[in-house]
């Protein structure tokens, strides 16, 4: 081993003597009882996966194992040594690394200087910036994680800068990383690229704690598993030992199903929206739809699969009203829309949310916070956020308060919603519940159930129980007889719900496959940019 290796290379820990070793730890935020308890071993040098249900409580403990929460209850020892962390500073001080589910990167600096930020080795940043390199071209070589030290950050794909929140926590001399939903960016090829990175990491003597919710990347890659319901922990085993439904059921008390439902033996009808042609450049001119044409038909899933930031989101937005494309044109029924620069007409003359409306189109913004609710508001009131001038909601002039708070009541019992209770704030909900919410005020049926129902990220973010019931609410849709498009970063999500799907890669259309045809991995190359034939 060469004395750059040598200087890399994570401190050798006893076998016997485990990387992490949390005892008792409780923590409350008021009236939640965030961890009850729970008691936490990870042997060194394994990747252990930790799953739960949204508000299970597996990142306030990664949390408080970083430094970000105190715990009020509770002992942690870090490779065999009592440890009191006070603060991320602390953490890293003691060999712990923290890769957050949104990158922790100024998308202006290099990748060099990202590494550098707040670690400095000296004021003089020239020679700084040269031992940093120094030290970052033998840590690239030792563990596979490559990346363009030189480039901006915006200017790196999506792996590259995970393998590059990956080496700057490697670069502060992390021994035990804890990765929060590390694939959720990625497309397939890069899951396996970050899995052989690992696998590696770990053969170093590196110790892995894996958030995640995608359960097969769980038995795919980890030793041990932690799962977590309410709080406290009700399962904690190797992975040889366990199966997914055995972890599904263990987060979420009661038998799940997980998977494609191969129900869908109708036909599908008549084309209900078509666009073709659609073409956007945003504010900078930047191009974000390239010519995308599709159809959406009577009783049939399409799924749009692509790597965040592909022109999906523009996409969606097109198709509810909410951008108006330069050039296309969008026909539902016997309406036609076309956009205002392909033949000098005015914006105007493309869709808008209340049209959109009026044509029966629901749409369930990828964003459910942001665009989906008013957090401050009671849940019967963005319950009826969009259709307020329906008759039943509006008289002379006046909102209906009573009949809005009683379809709430009715949205809330038919679609699962917890607590359930109208008069609670938005923000009071879980995020699941949140995601129930928006779906049960867009799919309800008022006067109709939606002819066109637009999905954005369905269930990002949302434990498996809610899952398996958004997926059924949108199967049921479909089966009515509605033209349903999801919008979905998850490939396991598509496969599970689509009829047909299209792929989406820089703004255009790279591939349109019909499920039967479909797997991760061409999927995977399609989101890539590969020519799949």
């Amino acid at each position: 081993m060469s004395a750059a290796e040598a200087r890399l290379a994570p401190a050798v820990v006893p076998a016997a003597v485990p990387a992490v070793s949390m005892r008792h730890i409780d923590k409350r935020f008021g009236s939640v009882h965030a961890n009850r308890d729970v008691a936490l071993t990870v042997r060194a040098g394994t990747v252990h996966g930790i799953v739960g249900e949204n508000g299970a409580g597996k990142s306030t403990l990664m949390s408080v194992l970083y430094g970000l929460h105190a715990a009020d209850a509770g002992t942690i020892e870090v490779e065999g040594r009592p440890a009191h962390i006070v603060g991320a500073r602390a953490a890293i001080a003691l060999g712990i690394g923290m890769v957050h589910q949104h990158f922790m990167l100024v998308d202006t600096l290099s990748a060099l200087d990202n590494v550098m930020l707040g670690a400095e080795p000296n004021w003089r940043l020239g020679p700084a910036r040269a031992a940093v390199r120094a030290r970052l071209t033998a840590l690239m070589h030792d563990t596979g994680l490559v990346v363009d030290l030189d480039a901006p950050v915006h200017e790196l794909p999506v792996g590259a800068r995970q393998r590059l929140e990956i080496l700057k926590a490697l670069y502060r001399g992390a021994r035990i990383l804890i990765l929060d939903e590390p694939t959720a960016v990625l497309t397939p090829q890069e899951t396996a690229q970050l899995f052989e990175t690992l696998r590696a990491l770990r053969e170093r003597g590196t110790t892995i704690l894996l958030i995640t919710h995608k359960l097969k990347e769980i038995l795919a890659l980890a030793d041990c598993v932690t799962v977590m319901r309410q709080g406290a922990v009700v399962l904690d085993a190797p992975v040889a030992e366990v199966t997914l439904d055995t972890l599904a059921e263990a987060m979420v008390g009661r038998r799940v199903h997980l998977g494609r439902a191969d129900d869908n033996t109708a036909e599908p009808g008549a084309v209900l929206l078509e666009a073709r042609g659609l073409n956007y450049r945003d504010a900078l001119g930047v191009t974000r739809l390239a010519d995308v044409s599709l159809a959406l038909r009577e009783r049939e899933i399409v799924g749009i699969a692509g790597v965040s930031g592909n022109g999906q989101s523009e996409l969606l937005d097109a198709l509810a009203g909410l951008l108006v494309p330069q050039q296309g044109r969008l026909v539902v029924g016997t309406r036609t829309f076309t956009a205002g620069s392909a033949v000098g007409r005015a914006a105007a003359d493309w869709l808008d949310p209340a049209t959109a409306r009026d044509l029966r189109i629901a749409h369930v913004p990828e964003d459910r916070q942001r665009r989906g609710l008013v957090l401050p508001f009671a849940a019967w009131e963005s319950a009826a956020l969009g259709y307020q001038q329906l008759p039943r909601y509006a008289r002379h002039g006046w909102l209906q308060a009573r009949a809005m708070h009683a379809d709430c009541a009715t949205m809330i019992e038919r679609y699962e919603v917890r607590p359930p209770n109208p008069a609670l704030p938005c923000a009071k909900f879980s995020g699941g519940n949140q995601q129930k919410l928006v779906l049960a005020r867009e799919a309800f049926g008022r006067p109709d159930e939606p002819r066109i129902l637009l999905v954005g990220q369905p269930t990002r973010g949302v434990d498996i129980g809610a899952i398996e019931f958004i997926h059924a609410r949108l199967r049921a849709l479909r089966d009515a007889g509605s033209a349903v498009l999801v919008v979905s970063s998850e490939l396991d999500e598509i496969l599970a719900l689509a009829d047909r799907v299209l792929v989406m890669h820089a703004g255009r259309v790279a591939g349109e496959l019909p499920i039967a045809q479909c797997d991760e991995h061409t999927l995977g190359r399609l989101m890539g940019g590969e020519a799949v034939h």
